[in-house]
């Protein structure tokens, strides 16, 4: 594999880190600057190439990880192996079953539509209309969410309000709606602040994520040469490095500044590429 091959997956590293949790859909910009641009398809093969769209996404998982270490010993109940002192917490404390109510909805509709998402849906002109009625969406969210949130910390959040959140992260599963997106906006329409909504999305991130990349892994095992290794693996390490730095500046902004910049943001990139592209 050449150096300008290994550029490419450094860049789309780079994109996934950087988008993957900001509410823009990472995977629509990784389709958008790949066909658009960089074209792996030519040298990976399309079902190659759509694994390792989906495959980075660990790096990116990896960086939640460790951003939210000490969240998710106390969520597999690893403190109390340790010697430290077990905080006791409220009857509201966050738990493992939040995350899995949360999960389910989104991940047994992935399974159910898995292959007609690969085979249909990852094209430019789907993501542009997945972008356009994400932000819209995002922009009711922000227009119609609480002034005061009841909701301040994960640890207030009701089973009712995560499994609400885990129905509307079933829209993400179209190219470009965005996940962390579509979970943002149905925690604050819930109750939840916005930097509550965003912490809850990231936990539930890496259990989801991990598993479609996971099944990826399964179903398209064959496409993982030895030629390609060395793309996947540079793709991981960058999405990796920048995923780390863009979760710890986007929990600093998101109380701040909230969806509708975002969403802005998207509906302007939708106008360019369209007539770019069109």
């Amino acid at each position: 594999m050449e150096f300008i091959d290994l550029l490419k997956a450094i860049i789309l590293g780079l994109v996934e880190g950087l988008t993957e949790f900001a509410p823009v859909s990472s995977t629509g910009h990784m389709i958008l600057v790949d066909d658009m641009w960089l074209k792996s398809t030519e040298f990976l093969g399309k079902y190659t190439a759509n694994t390792f769209k989906i495959v980075i996404q660990l790096g990116s998982i990896l960086a939640v990880v460790i951003v939210f270490k000490d969240r998710f010993i106390d969520l597999l109940g690893l403190n109390r192996l340790s010697k430290k002192k077990v905080v006791v917490h409220n009857k509201n404390h966050l738990n493992i079953m939040h995350v899995i109510v949360g999960i389910i909805p989104a991940g047994v509709f992935g399974l159910l539509f898995d292959d007609y998402i690969d085979e249909n849906l990852f094209t430019i002109k789907t993501v542009l209309i997945g972008l356009f009625i994400g932000a819209i969406f995002m922009i009711v969210a922000d227009l119609f969410s609480s002034k005061k949130p009841k909701v301040e910390t994960v640890d207030q959040i009701t089973y009712g309000q995560a499994l609400t959140v885990g129905l509307i992260q079933c829209l993400s599963l179209w190219p470009g709606f965005s996940r962390s997106g579509a979970t943002i906006s149905g925690g604050i329409l819930t109750g939840m602040s916005h930097r509550t909504a965003a912490d809850f999305t990231f936990i539930m991130a890496v259990p989801i994520m991990a598993g479609a990349s996971g099944v990826s892994l399964i179903k398209n095992w064959q496409y993982f040469t030895i030629d390609a290794l060395p793309f996947f693996i540079v793709g991981f390490i960058a999405a990796f490095i920048f995923a780390l730095v863009s979760i710890k500046f986007f929990l600093k902004l998101i109380n701040k500044v909230k969806l509708i910049p975002f969403a802005i943001y998207r509906i302007v990139l939708v106008i360019v590429i369209y007539f770019l592209y069109f």
